[in-house]
């Protein structure tokens, strides 16, 4: 008897392994079908980048970009752009390294919502600009805008004490009215700012600086005005962007880099989590 029980002991203990982990086994088998790569795996030559939301860091598509840059297999990048704009630095920057890339490949952006502000110049650099027939290009101009909560203070009893050096330290305060100086100065930045911002389209688009006003002056644009004042290449869709990028590329195939599908699920988890969040904060109004 004990020798029949030995030679079932192993198969009684894989047995029992298997009952006990049966559901990890089945959900590690689900999740290795769902995010394994269907097909042959092919080397990526073209890669899309999105610039979407509002521009406040631009670290990680700064890293994007300069993955693409150095990276000899991929010979062409879409910009899929859908943004309001943001801060001027990282504006810059983008549109700095998006110029960078245009000179050793082809960068092809896509306006597919908002192409505004800081995301039009985080793309103008791009080779070739196309945007869908709805979307809002341009809105060229800078802002500075920061509230005047003195009424408020004084309302609820709070003041406050200063110690500074440097007759400019507290300038963009919004415990108080600005002072005419420091207006002024404030005024000196935004114009200076607006001056980078129309220099930079007009070399990128070849526009004149002389006519700013008609093509920039913060106005916004539908695709079809945009393409009459130079801001853009032409009006298409998603896949024509793909195809005007195949073409600049030159490649004999294109395998366009997927992001991960595990990648995906999370990144769709968490903008339904976020939408969520916003949805019971602030109510749509219909």
């Amino acid at each position: 008897m004990q020798f029949i029980k030995s030679i079932f002991n192993p198969i009684i203990a894989v047995l029992k392994f298997i009952n006990n982990y049966f559901k990890a086994m089945l959900f590690l088998l689900i999740v290795f079908v769902v995010f394994t790569p269907k097909g042959e795996l092919n080397t990526p030559n073209l890669v899309q980048i999105d610039i979407k939301g509002a521009i406040f860091s631009a670290d990680e598509i700064l890293s994007q970009l300069e993955e693409a840059r150095i990276d000899e297999n991929i010979k062409g990048v879409l910009l899929n752009i859908d943004s309001p704009g943001g801060a001027l630095s990282p504006s810059v920057e983008l549109a700095e390294q998006v110029k960078r890339l245009s000179q050793s490949k082809p960068v092809v952006a896509y306006a597919a919502g908002n192409m505004t502000s800081g995301s039009y110049y985080a793309g103008v650099n791009a080779n070739k600009i196309i945007a869908n027939k709805g979307s809002m290009i341009g809105s060229i101009g800078v802002i500075m805008q920061v509230p005047n909560i003195s009424e408020l203070a004084t309302k609820i009893g709070i003041s406050e004490q200063v110690v500074k050096a440097g007759e400019y330290k507290e300038m963009g305060t919004y415990t108080r009215t600005w002072s005419k100086l420091e207006k002024d100065a404030l005024q000196e930045i935004a114009n200076r700012s607006y001056e980078l911002f129309i220099t930079d389209v007009a070399s990128a688009r070849n526009l004149e600086i002389s006519r700013a006003n008609e093509w920039a002056n913060a106005r916004v644009f539908l695709a079809n005005d945009a393409l009459n004042v130079g801001l853009i290449d032409d009006i298409g869709g998603y896949y024509d962007a793909r195809s005007q990028l195949e073409i600049l590329a030159q490649v004999d195939k294109a395998e366009w880099k997927q992001t991960p599908q595990i990648e995906k699920f999370f990144k769709k988890l968490t903008e339904q989590g976020a939408n969520a969040i916003i949805s019971a904060l602030f109510p749509i109004i219909k």
